[in-house]
């Protein structure tokens, strides 16, 4: 998929420095940038950070991009790396001993559907920092063991483990909440 027409003057635009065709991008590209940027920050202040520093690379690096494949795609490509840059340099990283995933049974769908998006996104937000980096680059973004092992620097073992042990946590916690509702809406009738 290449850029339309429009994007790829935006781009020109951008690259001659003009100012109005970088505030179209920064407000075309900020609110899901954002977003991204919330699901690797362990705060919104954090998040901000990563956003403007996000878009200074966008803007640094412009030109490296080829017009191939989705603009958006690149610019989302450029959040994620300074999300991780940022964690690296935040968390120092420790071998993790690999643990097979259990079988852990599965939560009723019921429940998923009592959780609205944000409940999930805070649940994830929840948790630790390694396994919310992985949880997000493997379940979110669709990177393989191997690419986050590249990424941040660990075995794919210790990825693998660490995608389990968030995927275990966030089960307990969903369970959790879905009880907690549950019990209230029970409580609720009578």
């Amino acid at each position: 998929m290449t850029p339309s027409r429009s994007e790829k003057q935006l781009i020109k635009d951008c690259l001659r420095g003009k100012s109005a065709a970088q505030k179209q991008l920064y407000d075309q590209f900020a609110a899901k940038m954002f977003g991204v940027c919330l699901r690797y920050a362990k705060n919104y202040h954090i998040a901000e950070d990563l956003l403007q520093e996000g878009f200074v690379k966008v803007f640094r690096y412009l030109e490296k991009y080829k017009g191939t494949g989705s603009f958006e795609g690149w610019i989302r490509r450029i959040f994620i790396n300074t999300a991780i840059e940022h964690y690296r340099r935040s968390n120092p990283m420790y071998s993790v001993v690999e643990v097979k995933e259990k079988d852990a049974s599965e939560i009723d769908n019921a429940a998923l559907q009592e959780l609205a998006v944000d409940d999930l996104l805070q649940l994830v937000n929840e948790l630790s920092d390694g396994y919310r980096v992985v949880f997000n680059l493997y379940a979110i973004e669709g990177y393989t063991h191997r690419e986050i092992a590249e990424l941040l620097g660990i075995s794919e073992g210790t990825s693998k483990s660490q995608l389990a042990r968030a995927r275990n946590i966030l089960k307990e916690k969903i369970a959790s909440r879905f009880s907690e509702t549950y019990d209230a809406y029970v409580r609720q009738r009578l």
